[in-house]
This record gives structure tokens, sequence and C-alpha cells, in this order.
């Protein structure tokens, strides 16, 4: 962890766990691991999202990226549809999936071995065709939408990620505020148990 990734240095949103209601504490405690077994996700794919969101949020933490691929597994392996899809994007697990499988034949075709086995340039290089939808021709793109397969694992990457309490933590988000609710509105006021930025810091 780099030590200037917190303006908030020293703050722990756990500390305040004792005034969640039972409910939000079991969901949100539970983002800390150990974690089950994938129901979905192999291990190579599970490898290939870790090392795309490592590009995506600059950080490598193994604590942070299982919690990622925890998250996007249930999300895979869940019943419950999607709640909107562009027309012509298949199904998030079959987006994700033959995705996955694209994006590593892409890599061979451009620098002769699969994603993770080319270096960390050439992969970032890769994940930003993606995203501007100009990666290499290939007949996989005709139904999987290279713009919208980036998304989708931005989208769950960075969700997931953000939902962490190590990362709210960091970005001084004080996390759920039920039952117990803000007294100090008023702008620029904090609660007492908020976070407070480094007063180093302008």
């Amino acid at each position: 962890m780099q030590e200037n990734r917190t303006r908030y240095p020293g703050y722990d949103l756990l500390k305040e766990k004792d005034h969640w209601d039972d409910h939000t504490r079991e969901i949100v405690l539970k983002r800390l691991g150990p974690f089950e077994k994938h129901k979905f996700l192999n291990q190579h794919e599970a490898d290939l999202i870790a090392a795309i969101a490592k590009h995506i949020l600059y950080d490598e933490r193994k604590e942070l990226l299982d919690y990622v691929l925890h998250h996007i597994d249930n999300k895979l392996s869940s019943p419950i549809g999607e709640d909107q899809r562009k027309v012509g994007t298949p199904d998030q697990k079959v987006l994700i999936r033959e995705g996955l499988k694209a994006l590593d034949k892409l890599a061979q075709k451009q620098y002769g071995a699969p994603f993770l086995e080319v270096d960390p340039q050439p992969q970032l290089l890769l994940l930003s065709a993606l995203a501007a939808g100009k990666a290499a021709p290939m007949t996989e793109w005709q139904t999987i939408p290279q713009k919208e397969l980036f998304k989708k694992l931005a989208t769950q990457i960075t969700s997931a990620y953000y939902s962490h309490p190590t990362v709210w933590s960091e970005i001084g988000y004080g996390g759920p505020a039920y039952p117990r609710g803000y007294v100090r509105v008023e702008k620029g006021l904090t609660d007492p148990w908020e976070a407070k930025r480094n007063a180093q810091e302008s």
C-alpha cells in the first residue's frame, strides 16, 4: 500500500461497527472474507479478471482483489438477471466468459502469448483498445461488443472495490449512518465519527 493512498491517515470506519444495526454489520463484515470457492469463474478467468483489475484500480492488494473476484463471481452465478442491457449485447455470463477468451486470443494474435503471459504495458494497450472499441479485427467481436465488454468488467470491478470497508476508510467515507443518522448536516461540518482530512494538506 502506498503511503499517500489516503488523505485520512488513521481513520478506520470499522471502529464504528458497533453503531450499525446487526443486518448492516453482517453485510459489511462479510466483505472482509474469507470467501467461498468461486461458483461461476474458473481459476484462469479469475486470474484474468484480477490482472485487469490491477490495471483499472492501480491496486494490487490481495485482500481487495479477492473481494472484487468474490463480488463478480456472485453476480455471475446469481439467478437474478441484469437490470438493463444494451441491445445486441449478450447476457453478462456470456459476455464475460466469451470476452475473456477473446482477450486471450487477441493477446496471442498481437503478442504471441495469452494475456497473462505478456508484459503489463502490452496488457494495458490491449485493454485500452477494447475500451475504445478498436481492438484488432477478430470474428469474436461480431457477438462480443468490445466497448460493452470493457464497460461491464470496469463497472463490476470498481463497484466492488469501492464497496470494501478498507477503501471506504481510505476515501474518508463513514459507511452506514443508520440507525444513528447524521446530526451536523450544515455545509463544512462533520459528525465526530466521520473522517477528518489530514490537516497538513491543503
